[in-house]
């Protein structure tokens, strides 16, 4: 079969980016419906367990994130997209069929190891294809659509329980994989030819590591996204669980979900109006100070009542998206401003290291879980007050710190 050639058409090229984004997304998201229901049929002592689907399947994708960059410079865009659908096939075969949790956690982590290669090639092709304020204008309008996918992929997952049990939504990853396998295979050219690739060398990537990481806004800011991160993996993790085993309302869960979605988009909007006029710094440091005080305050009305108002915790678990929005975009940017030539690498460093540790933290934070939202509402206000004392102590821009 022979490989396009002509370029897609940009609302086809925004469309399919946009799939290619869609992967993370639809891989956490469709699986909150089927956590409480893992856990009772494969930890049936102890459920809570069920909350480490999410844990392993970011950890592996941060994994596969430090890695991802580099081998699509030196093999291309395409091959890393492909290979890894087919590896996240197989993953997603082996958490359907999985007789114990252990090998469903196991497909998972090689899940989240593929799902990597889409979602860094996927960035680095549009950077290929086009450039300046055009190719912000494409990643931005990809972003737009991929946004939609946390507020349908819940409920599409409770549909395809209702049919195929929770085996059926690894059944659909598959299928979505494939389509967007042959979508990119049959319709989208290679962007990044054999002339323009780079050797992958473990020596280069180990230099880049030590050179980002010698400088101190890059150290801040990927410290202060670990605990950010940490926080919404966590919030990920076991909102579901509290939706059915606390709240005892399961059945609204997805519809919820969307709400949270659909409303927290407009932070990044309202980010993207403000930032040029109150300065990256200040906003991060108000969104974290805000989500601390409000999360003492849901925690300490839960340990000194005894119980949490679905309206409160609605509320909150809103905050907790729209800090995300407020912060995570403007801390890559303060962190990529000074890496000038090595920004590519940085950017896999900075995402595959925050991401790993921010796994490995909520990881730690889930197994907390008590059947009440304690473990969830404390661990995002200890991340987030975590966050706060990095950005006092990484204080006002130095004239040194875009060198």
């Amino acid at each position: 079969m022979q490989a396009p050639t002509k370029k897609l058409h940009e609302r086809e090229f925004i469309a399919l980016v946009a799939m290619l984004f869609a992967t993370v997304a639809f891989s956490i998201d469709a699986m909150l419906p089927a956590l409480t229901l893992i856990g009772e049929e494969l930890s049936p002592s102890d459920p809570s367990r069920a909350a480490l689907v999410v844990g392993v399947f970011v950890l592996g994708m941060g994994l596969g994130t430090l890695f991802s960059g580099p081998l699509s410079d030196a093999y291309g865009r395409k091959p890393l997209i492909l290979w890894p659908y087919a590896v996240f096939s197989v993953g997603a075969l082996v958490s359907a069929f999985a007789p114990t949790l252990e090998i469903l956690l196991a497909g998972r982590f090689i899940q989240g190891i593929a799902v990597a290669g889409p979602r860094i090639a996927a960035m680095a092709m549009v950077r290929d294809v086009y450039s300046g304020p055009k190719m912000a204008a494409i990643m931005s309008m990809a972003m737009m659509v991929f946004g939609l996918v946390p507020a349908i992929a819940p409920l599409l997952g409770q549909t395809i329980m209702l049919v195929l049990n929770w085996h059926g939504i690894f059944y659909s990853m598959i299928a979505f994989a494939l389509i967007a396998s042959l979508w990119l295979g049959l319709r989208q050219p290679e962007s990044h030819p054999p002339e323009g690739r780079r050797p992958m060398k473990v020596a280069s990537l180990w230099e880049a590591t030590k050179y980002a990481f010698s400088n101190r806004v890059f150290r801040y800011t990927v410290s202060v996204q670990t605990m950010l991160y940490a926080a919404l993996f966590t919030q990920i993790s076991l909102i579901q669980p509290v939706f059915d085993l606390y709240y005892g309302i399961p059945e609204k869960f997805p519809i919820a979900f969307a709400v949270i979605a659909v409303i927290t988009m407009s932070a990044s909007f309202i980010n993207a109006r403000i930032v040029a006029r109150l300065g990256m710094r200040k906003i991060i440091q108000t969104a974290l100070l805000g989500q601390v005080l409000f999360a003492a305050l849901v925690t300490t009305v839960l340990v000194t009542t005894g119980a949490l108002p679905f309206w409160l915790f609605f509320l909150w678990a809103i905050s907790v998206m729209f800090m995300v929005g407020f912060t995570l975009g403007n801390l890559n940017a303060l962190g990529m401003e000074p890496m000038g030539k090595i920004a590519g690498m940085a950017a896999s460093i900075s995402g595959g290291i925050a991401t790993v540790l921010s796994a490995l933290i909520s990881i730690v934070i889930s197994r907390g879980f008590d059947g009440t939202p304690l473990a969830m509402t404390a661990g995002v206000c200890g991340c987030a007050f975590a966050g706060l004392v990095l950005m006092r102590i990484l204080g006002p821009r130095r004239a040194t710190d875009a060198s």
